[in-house]
C-alpha cells in the first residue's frame, strides 16, 4: 500500500528506482550454494511501479555442488540441480511460483565448446520440514548438460585404437627379424604414457569407474598379454632337440588340433640331402659315363660285375644302405675285383691311391694291359685291406650317423618352430577379436557417440 501514487499527483512518474535496502525484499538464496560469500548476487535497484509492483532481478554468478556421475564419461549426461527458496518465511508468508513450467529461459544462452545444454525445466515444491508445521516453498531448476564427445573420440578413443592395432602387428612380424619382442615393449610404454595423460583429463573420483577408463584398461591389458605371448612364441621358435623335448599333448595340440581349426597347412620336409664336398657315389656318373670296364675286362667267374640295374637299385637308397651292401659284399664274396676311380665292383668311397689299391697292385702278376692299360685283379684282399676297408666303413657309418642325428635335430627344431607359428596365428587371432569386441561394446554401450 505505501508502494503505489498516483502519476498526476508526481508529475507523471510511474516508476521508482530504489536500493534495495531501502524497501523489504524477499530473502531467496539458494539452498546448495557452494559460493564463498553463499549470495552471488549483485544488489541492484528495485524497480518499483505506481501500482505497487516491485521488479527486483539481480545478476549474478551461482556456484552450486552437484555430485557428477561419470559411469558413462565421456559419453555423460549430468544433471544439476539448483534450488531457490526463502530462508526465514515459509510458504503462508511468502508463496513463491513458478512463470513458466519449460524452466529457465534460454534465449540468451551462449553456447559452450565442452557441454551441450539440453533444458533448465524448473519444478515448484512444497515441503514440510520436522521443525515447522508450516510448509516452506521452493523452485528447484534441474539443469541437464550433454558432454561433447569429438574431442574426447579423436584425442583419446581413436590414439588407443590405432596403438592397440600396432600391437596386432607385432604377431605379424618374423621371429627371426629380432625386433618382435622390442615392438610389443615398445608399444606398451606408448600406451602407459598415453594413458598418463589420459588420466589428467578424466575426474578424480572413486564413485563409478569411467566407461573410457574401462576400455584403456582393457586395451593396455591385451597388450601386456601379447607381450607375455611374444616372449613364449620366441621360447618356442629357439628351442632345439638339444634343451626341449616336445611332449605328446605339445604335439596333439599345436600341430595337429590347432593347425586344422585355424586351417594352416606345414609346409613339407626337404629330407635328408648329402652335403656339397660328400664323394659322389657309383650312381653320381653312371648314366654320364659308362664305366669302361663293363666293355674291356673278361667275362669270367672270377669277376663279379656290377650291372646298371643294379646300380640304379643302389642309387635309389641311402648312404648307409650302400655301405651295409658293400660290407657285405667283401664279407661274402672275399674275392672282389677293385678298379681304381671307382670302376666295377668297387666303392667310390675308396680313394683310388689309398694303401688298398697299392697293395692290390702290387700283388698283380699279369703284364697284359687290358683296355685302357688297367691290370684286371684275380688276387684276394689281404687281412690288412680288409681291415682297412673295416675303418672306411666304421668312419662311413658314423658319419651316416651324425647326419642322421643332425636331420632328427633339424625336424625337432621345425616342430617347434611350426608350434610358435600356431600360437602367433592363435594369438593374432584372439587379440583382434578382443581390440574390435572391446571397441564395439564400448561404443554400443554409450548413451550416445559423437556430439559435435
Amino acid at each position: 500500500m505505501n508502494l503505489r501514487w498516483n502519476t498526476s499527483d508526481f508529475g507523471g512518474v510511474k516508476d521508482l528506482r530504489i536500493p534495495p535496502h531501502r524497501i523489504w525484499k524477499p530473502d531467496v538464496l539458494m539452498y546448495n550454494s557452494a559460493d564463498e560469500g553463499f549470495d552471488g548476487t549483485y544488489p541492484t535497484n528495485v524497480v518499483v511501479r505506481n501500482n505497487g509492483s516491485c521488479v527486483y532481478i539481480p545478476p549474478g554468478i551461482f556456484k552450486s555442488t552437484c555430485k557428477i556421475d561419470i559411469t558413462w564419461f565421456p559419453f555423460d549426461d549430468q544433471r544439476c540441480e539448483m534450488k531457490f527458496g526463502s530462508w526465514t518465511y515459509d510458504g503462508f508468508q511468502l508463496d513463491l511460483q513458478l512463470q513458466d513450467e519449460m524452466g529457465g529461459d534460454l534465449s540468451s544462452f551462449v553456447t559452450n565448446g565442452e557441454w551441450e545444454l539440453l533444458g533448465v525445466p524448473g519444478k515448484r515444491n512444497q515441503i514440510y520440514y520436522n521443525c515447522c508445521p508450516e510448509p516452506y516453498i521452493d523452485i528447484t531448476f534441474s539443469i541437464i548438460i550433454r558432454r561433447r564427445t569429438l574431442y574426447y573420440f579423436f584425442n583419446l578413443i581413436v590414439p588407443c585404437v590405432l596403438i592397440a592395432s600396432m600391437a596386432l602387428l607385432g604377431f605379424a612380424l618374423p621371429p627371426d627379424s629380432g625386433e618382435k619382442l622390442s615392438l610389443g615393449v615398445t608399444i606398451l610404454l606408448s600406451l602407459t604414457v598415453f594413458l598418463n595423460m589420459v588420466a589428467e583429463t578424466m575426474p578424480a573420483t572413486s564413485d563409478a569407474v569411467p566407461l573410457l577408463g574401462t576400455y584403456f584398461n582393457s586395451i593396455m591389458f591385451m597388450v601386456a598379454s601379447s607381450v607375455v605371448s611374444t616372449i613364449l612364441i620366441l621360447n618356442y621358435h629357439h628351442r632345439s632337440a638339444d634343451t626341449h623335448e616336445m611332449s605328446d599333448w605339445v604335439r596333439l595340440v599345436f600341430l595337429y588340433w590347432l593347425p586344422l581349426i585355424l586351417r594352416m597347412n606345414r609346409p613339407p620336409g626337404r629330407g635328408t640331402q648329402m652335403p656339397m664336398d660328400y664323394p659322389p657315389t657309383p650312381c653320381s656318373n653312371s648314366s654320364e659315363q659308362p664305366n669302361k670296364s663293363h666293355h674291356h675286362l673278361p667275362q669270367n667267374n672270377h669277376l663279379n660285375i656290377l650291372t646298371d640295374v643294379e646300380l640304379k637299385q643302389r642309387c635309389s637308397k641311402s648312404l648307409l644302405a650302400n655301405v651295409l651292401d658293400i660290407n657285405d659284399d667283401f664279407r661274402h664274396n672275399n674275392c672282389r675285383p677293385l678298379l681304381p676311380g671307382g670302376g666295377v665292383g668297387s666303392s667310390s668311397t675308396l680313394p683310388p691311391n689309398s694303401s688298398y689299391f697299392r697293395s692290390v697292385f702290387s700283388s698283380s702278376e699279369d703284364e697284359n694291359a687290358i683296355g685302357d692299360g688297367i691290370p684286371p685283379i684275380h688276387t684276394c684282399m689281404k687281412s690288412s685291406a680288409d681291415y682297412e676297408l673295416s675303418l672306411i666303413l666304421k668312419e662311413i657309418r658314423f658319419i651316416t650317423d651324425q647326419l642322421r642325428k643332425e636331420d632328427e635335430d633339424h625336424d625337432v627344431a621345425r616342430d617347434w618352430k611350426f608350434a610358435a607359428m600356431v600360437v602367433d596365428r592363435l594369438c593374432l587371432i584372439i587379440f583382434t577379436l578382443f581390440t574390435i569386441i572391446a571397441t564395439v561394446c564400448v561404443l554400443l554401450s554409450a548413451p550416445h557417440i559423437i556430439v559435435s
